[in-house]
């Protein structure tokens, strides 16, 4: 039998319950502000014009949040833990106030770009700040955690948006996010334990750098125009892009991603792969709503609930998954989390019909929260694996920063093949949702090759006191 290690419990999590809310309620506000931001625009667009430039407000925000979570490590070494905090949730309030009072679409998409700028660094500042601020038996309860965050924000942000924009007012939605972050930031000094500053400035891999932003804008772009012909050119672009940044990252002095992802002895590069399969699965969740009114009969507030099933059966999962000690069973988990996610689109996939029966429809349900849980019961331990990939704390500390590169890279990637398998399949609606699960359980089952070879070479956190884990055998 696998001896196991002490996972830490909630109990001990709560005990350091500001440091948490923190941790937590920096990934929230980002997260709340996507689907905040989708629910308002169509009454900002009646309000200031610009419907030509709709589309752009996401594709502005991911860009700047992917470009945000790759200085993360950066404004650490700077700024240590409380100032990275307070830039952070100061820059997200600047540009939710800039939203709030813009008077035409191009003064929204600024705001949007700054934003994103804010949520990236508060989304990546949660992943790494785990790895100094919490002990290394937390890890997976605190990526659990934040984890979560994503899923809670797709219900409380089209709530939110849904209720200012019922009374025709956008402006007001972009104020509460702006004020909920200067009330975040004044938690921040007394929740986070200081931090040394480094004593050099880490320089800004320029090269790389402008590789990223290309990819994620050409995959972004992807996403929001209908041509398939331009929607394959771009995200072959964006993959050819993604070649070349890590081509010239596994040459370079300064890179983004930490040295011991090009290390043939690190698991770290499939760790990575691992979380981009999985999340990208996540991109499904913008056409469920739309499947579910046209294919399913289901009113409006019910087919916004199915869209959210994914991300809840993730959060919930996660939740119970942290708990997990043995090593064995960890293993099982990283590659269960990808296979249960592919049968989970596959089943769905064969359950589209034209008209289908109630019983169908309700069937949806459960086959997306089981899908979702797929998600939930692997990201923690892939989270921790990222973190304990080395043993160095500077690295760790970047190995986990860039966990969320690798996230919203994903989402941006995963939209746009979204995008692409349902106009392959237009004009029949059947068809397109058909394509749509059907190319994502396939993409989601790659996870499962990753997520066996993160198996033998990720060193797990040690805990004081305890006894080292036994070698697992078959």
């Amino acid at each position: 039998m696998d001896n196991g290690r002490s996972a830490g419990s909630w109990r001990e999590l709560g005990a350091q319950l500001s440091t948490a809310v923190v941790l937590a309620g920096g990934v929230l506000v980002g997260a709340v502000n996507i689907y905040v931001a989708a629910s308002l625009l169509p009454t900002a667009v009646r309000d200031i014009g610009g419907e030509l430039l709709y589309a752009w407000n996401m594709t502005a925000f991911l860009v700047a949040q992917v470009v945000a979570t790759m200085f993360v490590s950066r404004m650490l070494s700077r700024y240590g833990n409380v100032g990275s905090y307070l830039i952070g949730f100061g820059v997200f309030a600047a540009g939710s106030a800039v939203c709030a009072v813009s008077p035409a679409m191009s003064v929204l998409l600024v705001g949007r770009g700054i934003q994103g700028l804010g949520a990236g660094l508060l989304t990546g500042l949660g992943f790494a700040v785990i790895h100094s601020a919490l002990p290394p038996h937390l890890w997976a309860r605190g990526s659990a955690l934040i984890s979560a965050m994503f899923g809670v924000g797709n219900f409380v942000g089209p709530a939110l948006g849904g209720l200012f924009a019922q009374f025709g007012s956008w402006r007001p939605a972009f104020v509460v996010l702006a004020a909920a972050a200067v009330v975040m930031a004044a938690f921040v000094p007394r929740a986070l334990p200081p931090s040394e500053r480094g004593e050099r400035a880490i320089p800004v891999p320029t090269i790389s750098l402008a590789l990223v932003v290309g990819a994620v804008g050409a995959v972004s772009v992807a996403g929001i125009v209908s041509n398939a012909a331009a929607i394959a050119a771009l995200i072959a672009l964006g993959l050819a892009l993604v070649i070349t940044f890590l081509v010239t990252e596994k040459r370079a002095k300064v890179r983004v991603l930490p040295p011991s992802t090009y290390r043939s002895s690190s698991a770290l590069r499939w760790v990575y792969l691992t979380i981009m399969f999985l999340a990208a699965g996540v991109a499904v969740e913008t056409f469920l709503p739309l499947f579910s009114q046209h294919l399913g009969g289901l009113p409006p507030v019910a087919a916004g609930f199915f869209g959210a099933a994914l991300s809840l059966g993730w959060s919930a999962s996660q939740i119970v998954s942290s708990s997990a000690r043995r090593e064995r069973t960890i293993r099982l988990l990283r590659i269960a989390g990808p296979a249960v996610l592919a049968a989970g689109f596959a089943v769905l996939a064969v359950l589209q019909h034209q008209n289908p029966s109630p019983l169908v429809v309700t069937a949806w349900l459960p086959v997306l929260l089981v899908g979702g849980a797929g998600i939930g019961i692997a990201m923690p331990h892939l989270s921790v694996a990222a973190m304990s990939s080395t043993t160095n704390p500077e690295e760790g500390q970047q190995a986990a920063a860039a966990i969320a590169t690798v996230l919203t890279m994903a989402t941006a990637f995963g939209a746009a093949v979204a995008g692409l398998l349902v106009n392959l399949g237009a004009p029949s609606m059947v068809t397109s949702v058909r394509y749509l699960l059907i190319g994502f359980a396939i993409i989601s089952a790659f996870g499962i090759f990753t997520a066996r070879l993160t198996s033998h070479r990720t060193r797990r956190p040690e805990v004081s006191g305890a006894e080292p884990a036994a070698t697992d055998r078959p």
